[in-house]
């Protein structure tokens, strides 16, 4: 096994800026000097990306951050004793220990569990006590090898039971400790095998009644007691999970363990992490009186949990605030009117409980969940109209007196060996076009159909796909997608927590929801919603392609203002959810939408681009790391990823932010004045064939381009901004 940390990576002491993002930088140099990783901005941008999806600060003053990147050649620890402490989001306040781990994006098993026990070795308190106390870099090495299992064996501390640790990659259980020195001796073991004790570490309560196994995949407590008065005790199972799967996941999980150990509760936790996931055994499920989800992913397999009473919340609160989850819990499985996860697996009940998403937050997700899973027919279809008109001539959308496409007639009797008039460039772009279409059609349902998903889960996709499908009969466009897939999502989600007798369970998400969601989400829309969306939708349109001059130049800015303001994040992502939206309403006799697409394109490949061309203009100005990063930056903004600014957004937000936008606006509004259109909805210049006014579209980009660039580096000269430090690289 690799060293997982050197005293290299060790920093004690020190003022490393008082911000979240310098510290990671200064961690993330030491991991590049060490010469584990081959990119500095490419580790630190991963960071950060993961930073800002779930804070990582933790109780107890620390801070975990972590990623997985390409950049990363060898699983690392970096280390920092900070003086001054960092806000890292922590509700108890600001950290003075932070561990960064960074993994390689395809970190092999051993390594993964390894940093899983450093991250619960974190909450107890002995060790971050030695932490504190350490006098040298080597001691702190010293004392993570140990709690690792790499170093020499450490003792067990001796703390009263606070319950099972989650084991690597399994699962951790909480049960009543036993009385007198059962209890402790449970505890004593699960805080050994927590900290890398020897590998079936095995201690055994005097009593009788518990035990705890470490280092085989499950740390369990055993059965608990029975209360005086006869009575099982109140069981509960819990799922955790984060998006990395390499930190919180199982921090949250030994949390939840010792919270439910402190209250005699039974509680085994399914950790759904990197380091593996050992599912809960089904006897264990059906005997629980609930379920709590502390995940900032979906659960894998939700289905399991059907019918259970359920909280649910981030993982953070898993960690920040375990025992009210248990409460929360243990009050669930006896309120009859509480919350349920569906028979299908439920998506949106679990989420909107105590703890949860607000209805917003639900409202976006779901939002973006559906214009995510649409943009493949988005995109397959435009792409392949557009080289349908490449290949046979725009003509193909145009009808005869019959009122059928011409690229139908081409199509009718037809075959590769038995080709029109035309040729076979005719032929295949009248077969692209076709299919084009056929995809495109899809737009709607699709985008209806995973807002349901977003929102109840597999029994919800069934009623959208449907609800969408009656939207684009009565000519409601993706409004009444939205409309419809939000309707059936809701009440799919409202019939899947209805009570019900176990043997009707198995036909909820086959049957029930999907009958009474879609009745009543196609009713609504047939019969009430329909007609005035689809009056709303025209007017839209209308209004739309009446855009001209000031009028049209002024959205464009908007939008420009929009792609430019946060660079793949929240505000981004509404205006190239919107531009995607109406792409499938363009046509030749409406082209704002696909205008709306054009400018949304440009706009958005405008700060990487800007950005790569401000470290050509004033290198004196940038890091090396960040001249470099501006080297790759060219390609990504060709190709429209914003997110290829990102690293020059976090090392300077103030000024780049400010120039990414005004480039933005710029592109925008050329885009919108000159008419330039785009029937593809993402590629950038490599989809110039989809691009129409290309001239203009490559115009709009430079002029966007060149006011970013000059812009960021004006600010940075004005404001005195000085060259970064160079990183030294081992």
């Amino acid at each position: 096994m690799s060293e997982l940390i050197t005293p290299e990576l060790v920093t004690l002491d020190q003022d490393l800026g008082g911000t979240r993002e310098s510290v990671i930088r200064h961690l993330a140099e030491q991991v590049v000097a060490a010469g584990r990783a081959s990119s500095l901005e490419e580790l630190f941008a991963d960071a950060i990306a993961r930073e800002q999806k779930t804070a990582t600060g933790v109780p107890g003053g620390i801070a975990i951050p972590h990623c997985r990147s390409a950049a990363v050649t060898q699983a690392s620890l970096a280390m920092a004793r900070l003086t001054p402490p960092v806000d890292w989001g922590a509700k108890d306040g600001p950290a003075d220990i932070v561990f960064f781990i960074a993994a390689p994006e395809g970190a092999d098993q051993e390594h993964l569990q390894l940093l899983a026990k450093l991250a619960r070795s974190l909450i107890k308190k002995d060790f971050t006590g030695a932490l504190r106390s350490a006098p040298t870099p080597q001691a702190v090495v010293e004392l993570v090898d140990g709690a690792l299992g790499l170093g020499p064996a450490q003792e067990a501390p001796q703390a009263p039971a606070t319950g099972a640790s989650a084991a690597d990659g399994g699962q951790a259980s909480a049960g009543t400790p036993g009385s007198g020195a059962g209890g402790a001796a449970a505890g004593a073991a699960a805080g050994a095998a927590a900290a890398g004790g020897s590998t079936g570490a095995h201690a055994e309560s005097t009593s009788g009644t518990g035990e705890v196994h470490g280092g085989g995949g499950t740390a369990t407590s055993g059965d608990a007691p029975a209360s005086a008065s006869g009575s099982r005790p109140e069981r509960l199972v819990a799922v955790t999970a984060c998006p990395t799967g390499i930190a919180h996941t199982y921090m949250a999980a030994d949390s939840l363990a010792a919270a439910a150990a402190e209250r005699g509760i039974d509680l085994q936790v399914e950790t759904q992490g990197s380091a593996g996931s050992t599912p809960l055994d089904p006897e264990v499920i059906r005997n629980a009186d609930a379920v709590i989800f502390a995940v900032d992913v979906d659960v894998r397999d939700k289905g399991r949990f059907a019918g259970k009473p359920v909280i649910s919340g981030p993982v953070k609160r898993g960690i920040d605030e375990p025992g009210v989850m248990i409460d929360e819990a243990l009050a669930a499985a006896k309120d009859p009117n509480a919350r349920t996860v569906s028979g299908g697996g439920g998506g949106g009940e679990e989420r909107a409980s105590a703890g949860g998403e607000n209805f917003g937050g639900q409202l976006k997700r779901a939002l973006l969940t559906g214009v995510s899973y649409m943009i493949p027919f988005v995109a397959g279809g435009g792409l392949l109209i557009a080289l349908g008109f490449l290949l046979g001539g725009y003509e193909l959308s145009l009808s005869n007196d019959e009122g059928v496409a011409n690229g139908d007639i081409l199509l009718d009797g037809t075959s590769i060996f038995s080709l029109p008039p035309d040729g076979l460039l005719a032929y295949l772009g009248a077969v692209f076009w076709k299919i084009g279409n056929i995809s495109l059609g899809f737009l709607v349902p699709a985008l209806a159909g995973y807002i349901a998903y977003a929102l109840a889960d597999r029994p919800g996709i069934a009623p959208g796909f449907t609800a969408g499908a009656v939207a684009l009969y009565m000519d409601a466009g993706f409004l009444g997608g939205i409309a419809g897939g939000l309707l059936a999502g809701y009440v799919a989600m409202w019939v899947g927590g209805w009570k019900v007798p176990s043997w009707l369970r198995g036909l909820m998400p086959v049957v029930i929801i999907p009958l009474i969601a879609s009745l009543i989400a196609s009713g609504l829309l047939l019969l009430v919603l329909g007609g005035p969306i689809a009056a709303l939708t025209l007017a839209l349109n209308d209004w739309l392609s009446g855009l001209t001059g000031v009028a049209a130049i002024g959205l464009g800015i908007i939008l420009g203002l929009m792609m430019g303001a946060d660079l793949g994040g929240p505000i981004n992502k509404v205006a190239y959810a919107f531009a995607v939206a109406g792409l499938g309403e363009g046509a030749f006799d409406n082209q704002a939408p696909w205008q709306i697409m054009a400018a949304v394109m440009a706009a958005g490949m405008v700060p990487p681009l800007g950005m790569a061309l401000a470290t050509v203009l004033d290198k004196s100005q940038f890091s090396m790391a960040l001249r470099e990063n501006g080297k790759a930056a060219w390609l990504l903004g060709a190709a429209f990823i914003s997110e290829g600014a990102i690293p020059f957004a976090a090392a300077d937000p103030l000024r780049v932010i400010p120039s990414t936008m005004l480039g933005g606006a710029v592109a925008g509004a050329i885009c919108m004045a000159a008419g330039v259109t785009s029937q593809a909805p993402h590629g950038g210049i490599f989809v110039f064939f989809a691009i129409g006014n290309i001239f203009m579209f490559i115009v709009a980009i430079l002029a966007g381009m060149v006011v970013s660039a000059l812009v960021l580096v004006g600010l940075k000269r004005l404001t005195g901004s000085k060259k970064a430090e160079e990183p030294v690289v081992a």
